[in-house]
């Protein structure tokens, strides 16, 4: 297995409402899965193939609840990525030289038999984990906005966050708003859904602690 590791942050926005039924080991609030990802990688390396500073990103579709399969992804790699580089991502966003379902993106590439070719664009990504706002726009693929829940009362940003010790993707991730159109190879929409923040660190055997 070739050694991996990545260390980063994410912006994630799905169709469920707010909190992710899928956090909690429940059914999507929807009855399917549909999901967007972008991430900004500040440390990253494939075996003696260096990823600092490059952004990658991730388009899913599931018909049913994630477990169940039959799903659908696209892997966006940034355009400043050479070629080594863009291949060590794509295998690792596609659960390559991974333990099986140790990380998200085994889990998800596993429940996604159909793959859609990847794309290598710029991708526009701004992430800030505290402040809940976050943007990902990849021209003629998809655009993702991020903000903070609001108060129904008073309009003000509402804080929550979700803590899991055991999780394969993050520890700690603050929960805002946010919305997708994607108009590429997979059409998706959702308006003021689950926005997920995170910082993550992954390598091939799941979080890195």
């Amino acid at each position: 297995m070739i050694p991996w590791e990545i260390e980063g942050e994410e912006f994630v926005n799905c169709n469920c409402d707010y909190g992710c039924p899928c956090q909690f080991g429940a059914l999507p609030t929807k009855g399917n899965c549909e999901a967007v990802a972008g991430y900004k990688i500040d440390k990253g390396k494939y075996g003696s193939v260096r990823l600092d500073g490059l952004r990658a990103a991730l388009l899913a579709w599931w018909p049913g609840p994630v477990h169940e399969g039959d799903g659908r992804m696209q892997v966006v790699v940034d355009r400043q990525a050479d070629d080594a580089q863009r291949d060590a991502l794509v295998k690792i966003i596609c659960g390559g030289e991974t333990e099986p379902m140790a990380t998200v993106w085994s889990v998800y590439s596993t429940m996604c038999p159909n793959k859609v070719d990847p794309v290598f664009a710029p991708i526009d990504l701004e992430i800030n984990i505290s402040g809940r706002t976050g943007r990902i726009s990849v021209p003629g693929v998809f655009e993702t906005r991020g903000e903070p829940i609001r108060n129904r009362t008073t309009g003000k940003p509402h804080r929550a966050r979700i803590d899991l010790p055991n999780g394969y993707e993050f520890l700690l991730a603050e929960v805002g708003s946010a919305s997708t159109e994607a108009v590429g190879d997979m059409k998706l929409n959702f308006e003021a859904s689950y926005g997920q923040f995170a910082k993550i660190h992954l390598n091939n055997y799941g979080i890195v602690h």
